[in-house]
């Protein structure tokens, strides 16, 4: 298993800037996510791993089952114990840090805060409990007993882009965000780029679900397909979304529109179960890699040297990467790996605001 490098300090220090600039990571609706928990165990005999999901929690199909899995795996390997807490859309600071906390008190070590929101309850959380190894995904916690996982997504979106811009027969494709936070503008300005440095005549859409604090564009499927099937009926063919399960209501949209392609996200949706009547519609998906990053933490927990600092899963690092299954893009493939060794060499930089 690959372990990453820590940034630079100079690095870090601009990822600590993006402290409020995180996540994918809501990412369903208040059905069947009212701060529910669950746990299995492996016996008790190996690591007790905590996991704060956001909202949606397991079964999301996306962001947070990639992080379930990275655990399962752990737990599998090291014989653990694992104690799921999720998250509502309703949560309020107070909520999260209780959460946390919870799972401290009950002896979990290592704890997982999966997704951004996870971010200001955790400096605290982490301050109170010092011995408990914290890892928190897709943002940035300054303190020692935690690892902030983060990741090139702009890179990952800008393959994406070139994709769509290669794949698409009317010169017209579509960007579908949950929430028009930061981190998400960087899915927006990486694929806006691709597209254009492919094919400068392409027209991108692009539209917001919900703004601000307001997150529930990351849990409105309903939202999801109306948005693409907006940009649909405006000519758009391939439609990309960075929405966790509000984009399965994009991918639902996009599958009732012959000749259109939808692109995933997070994890690799022509493989979920739950969208197998919409994987043809799948043309790739934007992969990002949570699963390897929460395992790599709980790992180094399990051996005595728990990650810290900030850790980022690049495309270099095959932390983000575009998904090959069905095959369709066998045929544009080595332009992606074209396009793709220009960004690792830093032949192309990629932006991260539109």
């Amino acid at each position: 298993m690959r372990r990453v490098a820590k940034l630079s300090a100079a690095c870090a220090v601009t990822a600590a800037l993006a402290l409020t600039a995180t996540a994918c990571g809501s990412t369903s609706s208040d059905n069947n996510a009212s701060s529910s928990s669950s746990s299995s165990s492996g016996g008790g005999k190996g690591v007790k791993i905590g996991l704060a999901f956001d909202v949606g929690g397991r079964g999301d199909r996306s962001f947070n089952d990639s992080a379930a899995r990275g655990a399962d795996k752990a737990k599998g390997e090291f014989s653990g114990d694992i104690k799921e807490l999720t998250a509502k859309t309703s949560d309020t600071e107070a909520d999260r840090e209780q959460r946390l906390s919870d799972l401290a008190d009950a002896g979990y070590n290592p704890i997982i805060g999966v997704g951004f929101s996870y971010a200001t309850s955790m400096t605290k959380v982490a301050a109170k409990y010092p011995k408990v190894s914290f890892g928190i995904v897709d943002s940035v916690v300054n303190a020692k007993n935690v690892d902030s996982i983060t990741f090139t997504e702009e890179q990952g979106s800008y393959l994406a882009g070139v994709a769509a811009a290669l794949k698409t027969k009317k010169d017209h494709v579509g960007f579908v965000g949950g929430v028009d936070v930061p981190l998400i503008k960087k899915f927006e300005a990486g694929f806006v780029q691709g597209v254009k440095d492919t094919n400068p005549k392409v027209k991108v859409d692009t539209q917001y679900l919900s703004h601000g604090s307001d997150f529930s564009g990351f849990a409105s499927p309903d939202k999801g397909k109306e948005a693409a099937q907006g940009m649909l009926d405006n000519g758009a063919d391939v439609i990309y979304s960075a929405a966790g399960s509000s984009g399965n209501g994009a991918i639902e949209a996009v599958n009732g529109v012959k000749g259109a392609w939808a692109i995933g996200v997070d994890s690799d949706q022509y493989n979920i179960p739950g969208l197998a009547k919409y994987k043809n519609s799948i043309l790739t998906s934007m992969v990002k890699n949570v699963d390897v990053g929460v395992y790599d933490f709980i790992k180094s927990v399990h051996d005595g040297k728990p990650l810290t600092g900030t850790n980022t899963y690049s495309l270099a690092k095959d932390g983000v990467s575009l998904a090959t299954s069905g095959g369709f893009i066998d045929d544009i493939q080595a332009k992606l790996d074209v396009a793709k060794k220009k960004i690792v060499d830093g032949s192309i930089k990629v932006k991260t605001t539109p």
